[in-house]
């Protein structure tokens, strides 16, 4: 019984920073709150503070990293501005692995999801298979059903996995379409 209460025991503002803190860094995949909260004992608010106290703590002292909120999760990351410094130490290139029809095809699911590939075809004006076939073998986009019309049709939509490689919190992160038509003019 002494066991179940000593375990019950609130942790201070500075120990629950460094236990989330650690939780964040050993975690594979962006961490939630409920998960922290469960492991911690704790209450999703006061980790949810200290989470976002954590994020301030790391921008207002310029860190080399940033605690972001990825994929409905939480994680640790290396600040974008530093990533070709990175990619100079570590030796690598880009992961431009993906051809322009499968970004092209990406990005009309992403903004338009569900979308089916008749709508996808209607949109870019080429067909958009083989760029479909490469987007769910790299995991980015995935079937959300069948649209009721004739024919039932399959429906496309975004992955966790998308908003992991793109570093993205939620679809709402996207760019605007109206940011992409200043660019254009």
């Amino acid at each position: 019984m002494e066991e179940a209460v000593e375990q019950k025991k609130e942790l201070g503002t500075s120990e629950l920073m460094a236990a989330v803190e650690a939780l964040v860094f050993v975690s594979d995949e962006p961490i939630t709150a409920k998960t922290i909260a469960e492991i911690l004992n704790n209450d999703r608010d006061s980790v949810n503070a200290a989470l976002e106290a954590l994020a301030a703590e790391y921008d207002e002292r310029e860190s080399g990293l940033q605690l972001r909120q990825i994929a409905g999760g939480w994680q640790i990351a290396t600040r974008t501005e530093l990533h070709e410094i990175i990619r100079t130490f570590l030796k690598t290139k880009p992961s431009a692995k993906l051809s322009l029809a499968a970004l092209e095809t990406l990005a009309v699911i992403a903004y338009k999801q569900p979308v089916t590939i008749p709508e996808i075809l209607e949109i870019r004006g080429v067909q958009s298979a083989s760029a479909i076939k490469t987007l769910l073998e790299k995991r980015l986009i995935v079937t959300k059903g069948h649209k009721e019309t004739v024919g039932r049709p399959m429906q496309y939509g975004t992955s966790r996995e998308f908003l992991l490689q793109f570093g993205l919190k939620d679809l709402g992160d996207l760019p605007s379409i109206e940011d992409f038509e200043d660019l254009v003019q």
